[in-house]
């Protein structure tokens, strides 16, 4: 015999199941502890029927099936499917039966991993407590008249390869009485979504209960027009704890006017969201102007607060330190976001109100000059909490680069510090001479060895002299390019 030799208990499955018939009709006096071996051990054996009886009278009150389905094999969804199909075409389900979610996310491994662990333990024993699923403690499970729950991730990209997907929502809109479809997180990928009805372009959402989505991630250029059409989806998403919104345009045929109707009705669903802790932004052309409103508009405070590579007019910086949805912030990021327009002091009183709070901050490309951050260092000094501080692509000299790190000695939970190349090391704002730059780096490192004990730091340069692209020196002040040589 091998090194790992069957278990009694697993001889005991993978012998039941040799007859099916006999496998099906011992479900009813199966001790539910078994039914998770017996599940894995029908699968791996391709024991279809046996599979489908199973789902039919489930125990549990949840039936984690997305770790175990294959996207080049679907056949356990579809044989999942039709068992409800037949479950719930039945006035009473079976006796044995305690199915209240059907799982088809990937979060819930830990569920078989410790059933699968169970084959090495004693199965008279009750197996370890289980986390229970977010959306069951969000929302308590239905009752015997109530819906079946279908939870879901979807991952939207192209349609023609979301066929598991199509197929999902088909059947969800065929039982649409009998059960509810909920995605926790929804990602779009693809434009082609949009494109299957132009005065309905998100329609292909119906079928899914919108309060139990909590993150959204939109990942491909939408119009302002397009968000505008996706908006009463948005809204109607109150337990959203995330949303991500990438690469929203106006068309430059759009009047002020239109423009100016799309952002509202946008804007208007934030109000609906009574738990958004996570706002990220990024090339949002529609947020100049706007972002105070957004702000404004939110009932909570937020967690992270990420906009990046958008205009912003002074009256939205100025939002910032103002606004109660601001005062919590853990992570801020305004890469990308000119602050020229503002006094320092806006950062500054934004920096003290977050002193207690904040762990990220990234202000790379910022258009930051010796001025600002000279202001605002008393205010950073005091961010003890402080894991990650950004300042790439700013315009700072040796001397306040040296008074910036001085001012870091009491944030000893850093654990990544990304500073620019200090300003006399370079002939042009093009042209960074390269010992020169190592020089400078060595004296600063020294200056932050003689504070305290840095964890990782370097220093950037933008463009590289050799490949055009960015490039840092690193604790060893030696430069290395962002991209490896061809």
């Amino acid at each position: 015999m091998g090194d790992n030799p069957p278990k009694l208990v697993q001889l005991a499955m993978q012998s039941l199941l040799q007859n099916q018939a006999l496998a099906i009709s011992a479900l009813e006096d199966l001790p539910c502890d078994l039914f998770p071996l017996l599940f894995l051990e029908a699968l791996k054996r391709k024991c279809m029927k046996v599979l489908k009886a199973m789902v039919q009278v489930w125990p549990f009150p949840c039936l984690p099936l997305g770790p175990l389905i294959n996207r080049q094999d679907q056949e356990l969804l579809k044989i999942s499917l039709g068992a409800l199909n037949m479950l719930l075409a039945q006035k009473d389900r079976p006796r044995r039966c305690k199915l209240q979610v059907l799982d088809l996310t990937k979060e819930h491994q830990s569920f078989w991993n410790v059933w699968s662990g169970a084959i090495d333990t004693d199965t008279s024993q009750p197996p370890p407590k289980r986390r229970r699923n977010q959306l069951m403690e969000a929302f308590p499970g239905p009752g015997e008249k109530q819906p079946l729950r279908v939870t879901v991730d979807l991952s939207l990209k192209r349609c023609d390869e979301n066929e598991p997907q199509n197929y999902l929502f088909e059947w969800a809109k065929q039982k649409k009485c009998l059960v509810q479809l909920c995605c926790r997180k929804l990602q779009i990928w693809e434009h082609c979504y949009c494109n299957v009805n132009e005065l309905h372009p998100f329609s292909f959402l119906d079928p899914l209960e919108l309060a139990y989505v909590e993150e959204v991630e939109v990942n491909c250029p939408l119009s302002l027009s397009t968000l505008a059409m996706f908006a009463p989806y948005l809204g109607k998403m109150k337990n959203l704890h995330k949303l991500f919104l990438s690469h929203i345009y106006v068309p430059e045929c759009m009047s002020s006017k239109k423009q100016m109707e799309r952002a509202a009705i946008f804007i208007s669903q934030f109000s609906n969201f009574n738990c958004l802790q996570q706002l990220y932004m990024n090339r949002v052309s529609f947020l100049q102007g706007n972002l105070h409103q957004i702000l404004r508009s939110l009932k909570t405070p937020l967690e992270t607060l990420s906009i990046t590579h958008c205009r912003l007019r002074k009256s939205d910086l100025k939002c910032l330190p103002r606004c109660l949805s601001t005062h919590q912030l853990k992570h801020l990021s305004l890469k990308g976001v000119s602050l020229i327009p503002v006094r320092p002091g806006m950062l500054q009183a934004l920096l003290e109100q977050l002193a207690a709070t904040l762990e990220i901050l990234n202000l790379e490309d910022c258009g930051i000059e010796d001025s600002h951050l000279t202001a605002i260092l008393p205010a950073l000094s005091q961010c003890s909490k402080l894991t990650k501080l950004c300042f790439y692509g700013n315009h700072l000299s040796l001397a306040v680069l040296k008074n910036l790190l001085c001012h870091t000695a009491r944030l000893n939970q850093l654990c990544l510090e990304l500073y620019p190349v200090p300003l006399e090391a370079y002939d042009s704002p093009s042209a960074v001479r390269t010992q020169r730059g190592s020089l400078y780096c060595a004296e600063l490192m020294d200056t932050l060895r003689a504070i305290r004990q840095p964890n990782m730091v370097s220093f950037g340069v933008e463009p590289c002299p050799k490949c055009g692209h960015s490039c840092f020196y690193y604790m060893d002040s030696i430069l290395y390019c962002s991209r490896r040589p061809t």
